[in-house]
């Protein structure tokens, strides 16, 4: 009698899901490149908790093996408008947006982050860790840039039993050299439903976007480029066109 062959046992993967549109979208990435994925997500101190629900919603509807939301009190330094009570900027344009660091970046934020995926990809035997960082439609933080991932890329081989056993880990960031319209398009592709992410700064009543911070200000660029309609704001949307299949990256 023949042996049925065993299917091969996908990779690991963590991923860093905020529950906005970007970390969305690389889950979704992550899935489709064959990875099985374990997201993980922050209670931080941020302002709001609309992003957590998010980011639940996200997990159950792209299939995350697990989801973990672990705490953390970026509170306890401030120096962020999304970490205490200084009013988050309204109504900038995209020029203001390409110029200095804003009062919403949170100091060394995707460096603790990336930190803590990398001590569970540790233990769970992952080697892949992905990140929706983006140096296009992005506020100006220092810690989306391509300089940033490839400083973190080394650290995680040098600081870790894995790298000092010779292995290597590969910080992933697809979403890079994208734009928010390139983004969209690929998460539509690949079945992300919008509507159930978050990426407002500063929210009103029910969790709804205030329209007016940067990250809503290029959420609707994006959607506004493919000619739809934020699915938070209006109808769900059907990308005009279609993105070329994601690639495995490192």
């Amino acid at each position: 009698m023949t042996k049925r062959a065993q299917k091969p046992t996908p990779p690991k993967a963590i991923v860093l899901l905020s529950g906005g549109l970007d970390s969305a979208t690389v889950l979704a990435i992550a899935r489709h490149r064959g990875f099985d994925c374990y997201a993980l997500s922050f209670r931080y101190g941020q302002r709001h908790a609309a992003e957590l629900s998010s980011a639940r919603r996200v997990a159950r509807a792209l299939g995350a093996r697990e989801h973990r939301v672990t705490s953390i009190d970026l509170r306890a330094f401030g120096g962020s408008a999304l970490t205490t009570d200084l009013p988050v900027p309204k109504g900038r344009s995209t020029h203001q947006m390409e110029h200095g660091i804003p009062i919403t970046y949170v100091p060394a934020r995707n460096t603790i982050f990336l930190s803590f995926a990398l001590a569970w990809a540790e233990v769970v035997g992952a080697r892949d860790i992905f990140i929706g960082v983006n140096a296009l439609d992005f506020s100006g933080y220092p810690d989306c840039r391509p300089a940033f991932i490839a400083a973190f890329q080394k650290l995680a081989d040098r600081a870790t039993r894995i790298g000092a056993e010779g292995g290597r880990f590969c910080i992933h960031a697809p979403l890079m050299k994208m734009n928010k319209a390139a983004i969209i398009r690929t998460g539509l592709k690949l079945g992300v439903d919008y509507g159930i992410t978050t990426s407002c700064y500063d929210p009103g009543p029910r969790n709804r976007p205030c329209g007016r911070c940067d990250a809503c200000l290029l959420r609707e660029k994006g959607f506004r480029e493919l000619g739809l309609s934020d699915p938070r704001r209006g109808p769900t949307p059907t990308a005009r066109g279609q993105s070329g299949k994601a690639g495995r990256g490192c």
